[in-house]
């Protein structure tokens, strides 16, 4: 289980990197994947009364669960062009991310939703300011 788990994730990582090398930038890309998080996340805290929300909320919270170990990944890389102390930085961001979406998984509560939604928009936000 643990080996097919690493292997989709490899192929995500891989399907991840070749989308950078279109016309966004990786920072757009990023950005955008974010906010598609932050929106499923949305949806589902709006309808939480829904007949089909425990199935989107978790296809949400899987979703932005790969989108962060994509993250983890790239900042654990030590060629990352980001300085280390920001790298640490959101790798810790990334740890309480995922545990929060594991504590969502074990009781969840639409209110335990907006960490995560903020964080994903503010983090996406600051992608999208160019550099100078």
């Amino acid at each position: 289980m643990k080996r097919r788990l690493l292997t989709v994730y490899a192929s995500q990582l891989e399907a991840y990197r070749s989308v950078l090398k279109t016309t966004m930038s990786g920072r757009d890309i990023e950005a955008a994947a974010l906010t598609r998080c932050a929106f499923m996340l949305t949806e589902c805290r709006s309808n939480w009364d829904a007949g089909d929300c425990r199935a989107k909320l978790s296809e949400a919270l899987r979703t932005n669960q790969m989108v962060w170990n994509i993250f983890q990944s790239e900042l654990a890389n030590p060629n990352n062009p980001l300085p280390k102390k920001l790298r640490e930085d959101i790798l810790s961001i990334s740890l309480f991310i995922v545990k929060r979406i594991l504590d969502i998984h074990a009781c969840p509560a639409p209110e335990k939703l907006d960490a995560i939604i903020n964080i994903n928009l503010s983090l996406a936000a600051g992608l999208r300011v160019k550099p100078t």
